[in-house]
């Protein structure tokens, strides 16, 4: 079961905000149906049809296909229905019964949009990305609910402390990696829908991601494949860089090669010393991770393979 005394605890000894908390809250009665399939005639028709014998009005839809013939299906619809909640249950179970098995679904979701995300962020010394979120979150930018910040340094406590989110300290050394891991696992794992590493700089474990029970996104502070690892800024610098960049992607096994979900770049000057590379480069980290926490919270980031498709 999961831990969740720890997060309570931690909520009691939270300031009260000096400002409103909570975001802005979605129209009502708005959901949404994602599906993932083989591409094949009469999908969307199959799909629509479903939702209009469920009283359900289509606001929005997006498609993709990786090719009429053999591809990969990709579909996005928002979709308005009276008194949503109480016909979620039956139309997802009726969804089930009459489409998935018919065209081969793989990968589907029918959700209430008004709902919102419960995340969890993990961040080590860095503040610039975890405070861009917890601010986006506050005045309604992001579909969000934080629930707890979790990190292997103490220097954000106070920060965090301000919005009223719990923040939870777990020291990591190479030593206490796996036990480390453990405890935040305790914490994470049942309780949310996402991690966010926003600058979190340890490494996670395969047994870590295996484990966690939702997505986790990161963010990388370069534009990739280029100048991984560590001191990118002095790196670039030393090359001459005219452009640097920013990934957010999904976290795998393999270090920073997960499906990506956004990236940008920004222009330096030759005489940008590598204070201001920094400087700017926060920028676009904080531009671009904001864009993919967004972008999953809305169910607009479908998986596939080590890809993805994106209804931006």
């Amino acid at each position: 079961m999961p831990d969740r005394a720890l997060i309570d605890a931690e909520k009691h000894r939270q300031p009260s905000p000096v400002w409103p908390r909570g975001a802005v809250p979605a129209r009502s009665d708005l959901g949404r149906l994602t599906v993932q399939c083989a591409d094949r005639p009469g999908i969307v028709a199959a799909v629509s049809q479903f939702l209009t014998d469920h009283e359900a009005n289509i606001v929005e839809s997006d498609q993709a296909t990786t090719g009429p013939v053999g591809g990969q299906f990709f579909l996005r619809m928002t979709f308005h229905r009276p008194h949503l909640q109480a016909h979620l249950d039956d139309m997802t179970k009726d969804f089930a019964k009459a489409l998935v098995e018919k065209f081969e679904v793989t990968e589907w979701s029918l959700c209430d949009a008004s709902t919102p995300k419960r995340v969890a962020i993990m961040v080590s010394k860095h503040d610039h990305c975890l405070l861009d979120l917890l601010w986006r979150a506050r005045r309604g930018e992001l579909p969000v609910d934080i629930g707890l910040v979790v990190s292997n340094h103490a220097d954000l406590a106070s920060g965090v402390r301000t919005f009223g989110v719990p923040f939870v300290h777990t020291p990591v050394t190479r030593d206490t990696k796996p036990e480390a891991e453990a405890r935040q696992l305790q914490l994470l794992r049942g309780n949310f829908d996402l991690v966010v590493l926003a600058r979190y700089m340890q490494i996670l474990s395969a047994g870590f991601l295996d484990s966690v029970g939702c997505p986790v996104i990161n963010i990388h502070h370069s534009f990739l494949p280029a100048f991984a690892g560590a001191g990118p800024y002095e790196r670039a610098k030393e090359r001459g860089v005219k452009l640097i960049g920013a990934t957010a992607h999904y976290a795998t096994e393999e270090l920073d090669e997960g499906p990506i979900i956004e990236q940008d770049v920004v222009r330096v000057r030759h005489s940008d010393d590598i204070a201001a590379l920094k400087r700017r480069g926060a920028d676009v980290e904080r531009l671009v991770l904001s864009r993919a926490v967004l972008w999953h919270c809305e169910d607009r980031v479908l998986r596939h393979g080590n890809s993805t498709v994106v209804f931006s």
